[in-house]
């Protein structure tokens, strides 16, 4: 009798816990910068200036976009792209869950969505998406405890940023 409460009481928890985990950051493509979910303790959130360096180190040029690094508590790490008008032009995200790209995309993931139903249909459920619609490039992937992706406005991009530099 006690060991089916505490297994009732464990079950319970743990169904919280992914509740939890799973909860939404706040976020969006061609918006600001995510906010991570109240309830996610244990994320963190760095933002690092990117820099070009002139040829021989002598000079120091400041580029057009900060980046900003959220690691959720699910351990899966994400990357915005924020331009100098605090809107994010880019992102991606690496790491154990994929996280929540309704709140990721913001108002682009219906395009997303289509665009995935396109995918799956022309290369099947299982294959990689790529989708590029002509106003937003979304590439994921992954298999289970390791996915990544990388999304981005092709219209929103600054002058002399390269796709190459979405890590």
């Amino acid at each position: 009798m006690r060991s089916s409460r505490f297994r009732r009481i464990a079950a319970t928890a743990a169904g919280f816990m992914c509740a939890w985990l799973a909860a939404p950051a706040q976020a969006g493509l061609g918006g600001a910068p995510m906010t991570p979910p109240a309830a996610d303790t244990a994320a963190t959130v760095r933002s690092m200036q990117r820099s070009l360096h002139a040829a021989g180190g002598a000079a120091t040029v400041a580029v057009g976009y900060t980046v900003r690094e959220t690691t959720l508590g699910s351990g899966t790490v994400v990357r915005e792209y924020v331009s100098t008008a605090g809107t994010v032009f880019a992102l991606s995200w690496q790491g154990p869950v994929t996280p929540n790209l309704s709140d990721l995309l913001g108002t682009y993931f219906p395009q997303y969505e289509a665009g995935v139903k396109a995918s799956r249909a022309a290369r099947g459920p299982r294959a990689p998406a790529a989708i590029d619609t002509g106003g937003l490039v979304v590439h994921t992937g992954g298999h289970m405890g390791s996915y990544s992706g990388q999304a981005w406005l092709p219209q929103a991009l600054p002058a002399g940023f390269s796709t190459n530099d979405i890590q």
